[in-house]
């Protein structure tokens, strides 16, 4: 069999429908992904830049995404809080009803009321999370951890508490339906606060702020690099 001789201009027009089928493929890549560069080989050092970049951009977006999430534990702890607020000055009325009289059985019923309100406090305070995460429930959930940066070297952790009426609120059950002054000085005041030679107070416990009791700085730890590569973790006042 005969050998297929091309002429000059043959195999020039050959290897010129070569290189467009090429550009053409290498034009449909680069459309179908965006990307002027998509492989090591179109070019090493834009490829390795942009694919550094990408890695970067991906771990920022899952930062961001954290962040969110902080942003709605905190707002659920804010709220909660809010309403629990609201709950405590109900039974701050109760009790300085329940000091204004003697009958007993309006002191009964108000201690019927003030009891239910220590239990819708407890509900707030175990309904206040998000996400697995709740501040006012130190004893079934974990802190608040969030990260600042790529590396994990930076970070803010927001410790929970707990806000349950026996907890860091303090506001003790109403015994023996009121029926005598103790009882309502008993459900008034703090034992933790309670003086033994002073007048009893005719108002519930305060309200501590979102992330600490009245008094004492919020239990925030902020994480940080040092100079030497370690971390530091300052309490915030």
């Amino acid at each position: 069999m005969s050998d297929i001789v091309l002429t000059a201009g043959v195999r020039a027009n050959l290897l010129q429908l070569q290189s467009t089928a090429a550009t053409i493929t290498d034009t449909q890549s680069k459309l179908a992904t965006g990307k002027r560069v998509n492989t090591a080989l179109d070019n090493p050092i834009n490829f390795f830049t942009a694919q550094g970049l990408s890695n970067r951009a991906s771990d920022l977006s899952n930062l961001l995404d954290s962040t969110s999430t902080a942003i709605n534990t905190i707002q659920a702890a804010n709220n909660g809080i809010t309403s629990i607020t609201k709950l405590v000055q109900s039974a701050q009325a109760l009790v300085s009803q329940a000091q204004q009289t003697s009958d007993t059985t309006v002191r009964a019923g108000l201690a019927t009321q003030y009891n239910a309100i220590r239990g819708q406090i407890d509900q707030l305070a175990g309904d206040s999370g998000f996400n697995g995460i709740n501040l006012l429930d130190s004893t079934n959930s974990a802190n608040l951890t969030v990260v600042l940066n790529e590396k994990g070297t930076s970070s803010v952790t927001v410790n929970a508490v707990d806000f349950s009426s026996a907890g860091a609120l303090a506001i003790n059950n109403a015994s023996n339906n009121f029926s005598t002054t103790a009882d309502i000085t008993a459900a008034s005041t703090p034992p933790s606060t309670r003086p033994t030679d002073a007048p009893p107070p005719a108002i519930a416990p305060k309200m501590p702020n979102a992330f600490a009791r009245s008094g004492e700085p919020a239990n925030v730890t902020v994480s940080s690099p040092s100079a030497d590569g370690a971390s530091n973790a300052p309490n915030a006042p």
